[in-house]
């Protein structure tokens, strides 16, 4: 029995199991077909803290079961939790673990996902029906399923196929999810990429692949804005940016493979931002795999412009990185640019005044933006295109009917001729060249427009039956559609009379722009020479002055020079000082907007995370609620499966006791519903009357096995004599005639041995001599090897004699040595200790010398301290005789003797004595 323990868990009571116990609970769960009960059991498991300690033997065979349980019910969101635990617990000790498990995760699903589809014999246009994986039945559906009828197979496809499609569908979602932004699983989570945008198209999920493209960007912001934190991609290290691309650009060619041209258009724009973070250019082989999608892509999009900019540098890198590629591969790439190039539209001309208007418009800002993807610095025009083929000599390198046609669009003049001769090399090219006939209806235009324009340039008027005899590809309504946006915007100077039928060619000054198109010209038409009219009358004009009067126009030169400088002169002060003034002014409000920029940026900031902190509250909140509503749940749950556990532990010792007969028919919750006695009663009644029936039963079977044995044995009996009888004499038979081959046997056996035996005697003596002289050279070489093995032996042991007395040479010497040393080192301690001593002895007569000298001081000052002391005692004897100015005089006279006196013994007394210690006393 599982042993369930109680804890006391962040302050409420929580049953769990160690996880030992847990798989074999579950796997006893599975074994009764409780397959939701055992992924609970291991779920609870995976979730508690107390087991985040990883062990490899052990939570590596429960995840594994968890997950293959997540499948076989189809629990998508149970296995994203699960492997959120785990990766939790393998990120920093076993990462492979968790990489080998997910990727088993998703094959498991996968297989199961290819049974299904075989199961129900679908093919991929039945679950292309369902347009959204995670709203399957919406309610228009369900609408029409009332009211429509369906066959099996709609059946099955709905019932088999569609579910384990959606539960791959939420398996790839739910790893990208969690693999996101870790560079431990990077590897790992580019692979899944590309095997759910494999899923996509394998299934021809749409909806799915935009989610996909758009979860993918999403995680690829949060590298952008996350990279601080730990065990984050760095975006910077090759590696990891490489991995991202050929992610992308396999994105990019499932997208193009499944018709998703909106998505290929970002993804592009993707890679193009991958590529600005890149310090260095991908590989080649990556670039040109892209830039040929790249025209793919705008090929769709019918701009051919772009198309052939993105061949152009699909050519260029060819021609310059692969050095492997055989002229007929550049042959055909040469050709596909020049198709390109030739096919894209006559463009409008612009005035100065629509170019500057035009800087706002949204088309402009989208070619810029495609000329980046590109890594132009400007967005390319049909004559920029033209100037570098030519440049690259590509009308030269193309299939050799290609040849002509370049310079028939571009070159030559020819209105008479130009359509015919386009049209037949198109021809030919449609016939031998597959690839380039998508070209071929583009160009046709761009020759019916060049026609027209050089038409234009020769005749004034001409008939709508004649250009069409020109074209031979066009009929005359096809024409007048095809010209007519063209001369609306003024690129053709031409209009049409239908009350004529006839083109009437050149328009007048007010309406013609001042720009000239490119292409062939013999001349300028005559609206352009008219406009050109007033310019030629002032270029005269300035001649015709310059000749008249050469020096005037020097004079005025130099006369508004002078009036400048003067002019400068008067106002330089003034405009330097104002300029100062400015430039002042200039960096107090830059100064003052960047301190208003600041402080919005920090009050934005405060904002931002015054919301973030209010979002984490409520979040924490929310989970904290959510965690006790589970909690709860989960009490009541395991309150409620104890209880069952108990009742049905009493009735499997029931059945135990008593057997499951007694309780056959009855359901689970039925016999939880029963009370003890009354289970009790029903097994004793059954075994009472099963007790009756096998009696019964037995008797009757004695009976008939009684009867069957006595009728078998009365039958069997003469048979078995007979039997007996016959066997009897066919063993005998069979005896006899073995025994007459064996006798034969023999009989030839020894014949053959004496006729061999005959045979070898004749060669006995050849045999011996044989034998002799093998056995002597064997000899010979024994003796030889012997003789070898003992010189060998010898030399080795001289060899060893020798070593063993350079050995003890050696060690003689190093003895010899280290007694040497011992004795060196002996003296000179014993050296050492003699000045020591030395040393201290002369220390001890300098001590006693200066020891008497003090004490010899020491006497002498006390003979004069008792001799002035004599002298003191006299002069107080002495009577004082007078008194007045003599007596002080007198007096005045001893005072000073005694300073004297005093002075005598400050210069000899006891100071001199301590200036003699501190010479020679115990002081120094």
């Amino acid at each position: 029995t599982t042993l369930l323990y109680t804890i006391k868990f962040e302050g409420r009571m929580v049953y769990f199991q160690n996880p030992e116990n847990a798989l074999k609970r579950a796997k006893e769960f599975i074994e009764v077909n409780k397959k939701t009960d055992a992924l609970e059991t291991l779920h609870e498991v995976l979730r508690m803290r107390r087991h985040r300690q990883y062990q490899h033997d052990l939570h590596e065979p429960i995840i594994t079961l968890y997950l293959q349980l997540c499948v076989e019910l189809k629990k998508g969101h149970a296995a994203k939790e699960g492997l959120y635990q785990y990766k939790i617990l393998t990120q920093n000790t076993d990462i492979n673990s968790l990489e080998k498990i997910i990727r088993r995760f998703v094959q498991t699903a996968e297989d199961r996902a290819e049974e299904a589809s075989k199961e129900a014999k679908s093919t991929r246009e039945s679950i292309a029906d369902v347009e959204d994986l995670d709203m399957i039945h919406t309610p228009e559906n369900l609408m029409l399923a009332t009211v429509s009828g369906e066959d099996s197979q709609d059946r099955a496809d709905r019932t088999v196929l569609t579910p384990w499609v959606k539960f791959l569908w939420e398996v790839y979602r739910h790893v990208l999810d969690i693999l996101k932004n870790n560079n431990k699983v990077e590897k790992l989570y580019q692979d899944m990429a590309q095997l759910a945008f494999t899923f996509c198209i394998k299934y021809e999920r749409k909806t799915e692949f935009r989610k996909l493209s758009d979860s993918v960007r999403n995680h690829l912001n949060l590298i952008i804005k996350h990279s601080h934190q730990a065990n984050s991609i760095n975006l910077n290290d090759p590696v990891s940016l490489q991995l991202h691309l050929d992610t992308r650009l396999y994105q990019l060619d499932c997208a193009i493979t499944i018709s998703l041209w909106q998505e290929a258009i970002k993804t592009i724009n993707d890679i193009h931002s991958l590529m600005q973070l890149s310090k260095k250019k991908p590989k080649p082989q990556a670039l040109a795999n892209y830039y040929k999608k790249q025209a793919l892509v705008f090929s769709k999009a019918n701009n051919r412009l772009f198309e052939a900019c993105a061949l152009m540098k699909h050519y260029q890198l060819v021609f310059d990185q692969k050095k492997t590629a055989t002229d007929q591969e550049k042959q055909m790439l040469a050709s596909g640019v020049l198709m390109a190039t030739l096919a894209i539209p006559l463009p409008s001309s612009m005035s100065e005044n629509e170019k500057y208007l035009d800087l706002q418009n949204s088309t402009k800002d989208k070619n810029m933006t495609l000329a980046a993807y590109l890594d132009l610095q400007h967005a390319p025009t049909r004559e920029t295109l033209i100037a570098d083929i030519v440049k690259h000599g590509i009308p030269g390198k193309v299939y050799p009917e290609l040849q002509p046609l370049f310079k028939l669009l571009e070159v030559d003049f020819q209105p008479l001729k130009l359509c015919g001769k386009v049209d037949t090399m198109l021809k030919e090219v449609e016939a031998l060249y597959t690839d380039l006939k998508c070209y071929t209806d583009d160009v046709r235009r761009v020759a019916v427009l060049r026609l027209m324009r050089q038409l234009a340039q020769v005749y004034d008027k001409i008939s709508i039956s004649k250009v069409v005899s020109l074209i031979p590809y066009i009929e005359p309504l096809e024409l007048e559609l095809l010209i007519i946006e063209p001369a609306k915007t003024l690129d053709l100077q031409l209009r049409i009379d239908h009350a004529t039928q006839t083109f009437i060619f050149g328009s007048t000054i007010q309406y013609q722009r001042e720009e000239t198109t490119s292409g062939p010209t013999v001349q300028q038409m005559p609206s352009e020479m008219f406009r050109n009219q007033l310019v030629s009358l002032y270029g005269a004009l300035n001649k015709s002055v310059e000749l008249i009067s050469p020096n005037m126009k020097q004079e005025v030169k130099d006369e508004a020079r002078h009036e400048a400088i003067s002019t400068y002169m008067k106002s330089a002060k003034r405009d330097q000082l104002a300029m100062v003034k400015r430039k002042e002014m200039i960096e107090n409000r830059k100064e003052y907007y960047e301190n208003l920029n600041t402080e919005k940026e920090r009050a934005e900031l405060q904002e931002r995370e015054k919301t973030r902190r209010e979002a984490e509250k409520a979040e924490t909140k929310r989970r904290d609620e959510e965690e006790k509503r589970r909690t709860e749940e989960r009490s009541a749950r395991e309150e409620k499966h104890k209880d069952k556990l108990l009742k049905m532990e009493k009735v499997k010792k029931l059945m135990e006791q008593l057997g499951e007969k007694p309780f056959e028919g009855l359901t689970e919750e039925e016999l939880l519903s029963m009370e003890e006695e009354d289970l009790l009663a029903r097994g004793i009644e059954h075994m009472s009357k099963e007790k009756d029936d096998l009696k019964q039963k037995m008797k009757q079977v004695e009976k008939r096995v009684d009867y069957y044995t006595r009728a078998q044995r009365l039958v069997e009996i003469p048979i078995m004599k007979e039997e007996w009888q016959r066997t009897q004499e066919e063993d005998k038979v069979w005896w006899e005639k073995k025994e007459t081959e064996r006798i034969e046997m023999a009989i030839k056996k020894r014949e053959y041995d004496i006729s061999t035996r005959k045979r070898l005697l004749r060669m006995r003596d050849d045999k011996e001599v044989f034998v002799q002289s093998i056995m002597s050279n064997k000899e010979k070489m024994f003796q030889e090897e012997v003789m070898r093995f003992e010189e060998e032996l010898e030399e080795i042991r001289q060899e060893r004699k020798e070593a063993k007395k350079l050995e003890i040479l050696k060690t003689l010497t190093e003895k010899r040595n280290k007694d040497r040393i011992a004795k060196e080192a002996e003296a000179k301690k014993r050296e050492r200790e003699e000045e020591m001593r030395k040393f201290k002895e002369e220390k001890m007569k300098s001590d006693l010398e200066a020891e008497e000298a003090a004490q010899k001081q020491r006497e002498r000052m006390r003979a004069i301290e008792e001799k002035m002391a004599q002298k003191e005692r006299a002069e107080e004897s002495r009577p004082r005789e007078g008194w007045g100015r003599e007596g002080e005089r007198r007096e005045g006279g001893e005072r000073r003797e005694e300073r004297r006196d005093g002075g005598e013994r400050r210069d000899g007394g006891e100071r001199r004595d301590g200036g003699e210690r501190r010479d020679g006393g115990e002081r120094r």
